[in-house]
């Protein structure tokens, strides 16, 4: 058993949402790691646009939220394991499925972090969205050759038109920010397209691949019409993924199209915990081997006592903003 000592607990600050768009920074005692469990001492964590919804306080949120609560994509280093802990050790650099991490120690289980390697360190490592742009693209099914749509260049858009492009796919990235489609060309999209009119969209696109279509398209907004248009620039048999996260209301389909057209539709969205784990990992080899550079898509950084900053940043997207991180001393 290899915990620290109670003497060396001390507190550690942890934010705590109280309200819709209010939260304060508290210090609390640091928590200790049980049986198969470890402790991150954080470096960071990002801002997770699906903690959107909860920070505008709909009828279902609960606050106060717990401490850290809403941030789980940190990374940082052991600072102390639990009982029959194996696999890692105390001073190893992780990125931690923990769900406490909008604070500066996060409790994961064992099997809930993955070490990164030793070129990693220093820089950023948001585990959990880079093991999503992976598991998306797995789920894709892309090679080389094929013409793949990505409807919405965020954060995680930009990683998959990265991943398409080193796949050898044909990249047409839409976008309603003038900045993102010049992210998408610096990434490599060979066409970019400015999310403004339906049916223009849908001419120019049928006009650039002879009429025929994209071989696979992925919708990475969630909402209404970004999914229609996506399934109306699919082929027929083609491949329609939504990786955007609808969680704002139901949504209403073209059966009709999609039954005509024959689309294979998959959500690629993931809930086993095992699968996040290999996405990141994947993240991890991506990176290592060329494939994937998450870097230049970090463009914010706040402390904690600016998590609420970075928030709104994430829900108002200002020119030049695709991702925000929050760090720590």
């Amino acid at each position: 058993m290899n915990l620290l000592t109670p003497v060396e607990i001390g507190t550690m600050r942890a934010a705590i949402v109280t309200g819709a768009g209010r939260l304060r920074v508290e210090d609390i005692p640091v928590p200790q790691p049980g049986p198969g469990q470890l402790r991150v001492k954080l470096e960071g964590c990002g801002v997770c646009a699906s903690n959107l919804t909860p920070w505008a306080g709909p009828e279902w949120m609960r606050f106060p939220t717990e401490p850290g609560g809403l941030g789980h994509e940190g990374w940082g280093v052991v600072d102390a394991v639990g009982e029959n802990v194996q696999s890692v050790a105390i001073g190893d650099r992780v990125a931690s499925l923990g769900q406490h991490a909008y604070a500066t120690h996060d409790i994961a289980d064992e099997n809930a972090v993955v070490r990164l390697p030793p070129e990693f360190d220093g820089e950023p490592f948001p585990g959990e969205p880079l093991g999503c742009a992976l598991n998306i693209f797995k789920r894709s099914d892309i090679v080389a050759g094929q013409t793949v749509a990505i409807v919405g260049i965020g954060f995680l858009g930009a990683l998959l038109t990265q991943l398409c492009v080193a796949a050898g796919a044909h990249v047409i990235a839409l976008s309603r920010r003038p900045f993102s489609l010049d992210l998408a060309r610096r990434s490599g999209a060979s066409e970019t397209i400015p999310l403004d009119d339906h049916w223009r969209i849908i001419e120019h696109v049928k006009q650039i691949t002879n009429g025929r279509f994209c071989d696979r398209v992925i919708e990475a907004v969630g909402k209404q019409w970004p999914l229609d248009l996506a399934a109306e620039l699919t082929r027929e048999r083609g491949r329609l993924i939504v990786a955007g996260y609808h969680q704002d209301g139901p949504r209403q389909i073209n059966m009709q199209l999609w039954n005509w057209r024959g689309l294979d539709v998959v959500n690629a969205h993931e809930r086993d915990p095992a699968i996040y784990i290999e996405g990141i990992r994947d993240a991890v080899t991506a990176i290592r081997a060329g494939r994937l550079d998450p870097s230049p898509l970090y463009t914010h950084r706040f402390p904690l006592e600016r998590l609420d900053d970075a928030l709104n940043m994430t829900r108002d997207r200002p020119d030049g903003f695709v991702k925000a991180l929050i760090v720590y001393p």
